[in-house]
């Protein structure tokens, strides 16, 4: 039998911690995953504010404890202030994965001018890998549809479960032979 994975979603929002905002990247990132992923897998929400140790925290929890492999992150990832989810990522990533945030900033930038503000990124901690994505829901779809083929993978790399994507919609690359 298949090993079920657990996969993290994270809304990073101070408005929408608080319940001042409805949370839309949060359901917009599962609605993608259970359309990409055909194999099981269980997702482990959590809206929280931008606070930096917050972020770090949740983080920490999903990999360590809550046995996630992936974790996918919404907001904080432009230029404001309060925009800190990839410092948080990158403090308790132990290795940081740049492919993933260069992608996703070139495949914005043929959408809109703006995109170069984001500051998206991924890193690897434990047996996860950390995705951070902007917070619009048709950003989020636009960045995953640029990474997403090479996630299969990676998780394979990290020695995470073995995710099987709906061929129809994205055939995961791995070398022949994997």
């Amino acid at each position: 039998m298949q090993q079920e994975m657990k996969i993290g979603v994270v809304t990073v929002s101070d408005r929408a911690s608080r319940g001042e905002y409805e949370d839309l990247g949060g359901p917009a990132i599962q609605d993608y995953l259970h359309e990409v992923i055909v194999s099981p897998f269980q997702v482990e929400r959590r809206v929280i504010s931008d606070d930096q140790s917050v972020i770090e925290e949740t983080l920490i929890d999903l990999c360590d404890q809550q046995g996630c492999s992936l974790v996918v992150t919404t907001g904080g990832t432009g230029p404001a202030k309060r925009d800190v989810t990839p410092e948080a990522t990158e403090a308790v990533a132990e290795k940081l994965m740049p492919g993933f945030g260069e992608l996703m900033r070139q495949v914005s930038l043929e959408k809109v001018p703006t995109a170069i503000l984001s500051r998206q990124t991924a890193g690897i901690r434990n047996h996860a890998l950390i995705i951070n994505l902007p917070g619009k829901p048709k950003a989020i779809a636009e960045c995953l549809d640029g990474v997403f083929a090479a996630i299969p993978y990676c998780i394979d790399l990290i020695d995470g479960p073995y995710m099987i994507t709906n061929e129809t919609r994205f055939v995961a690359f791995r070398p022949k032979g994997k």
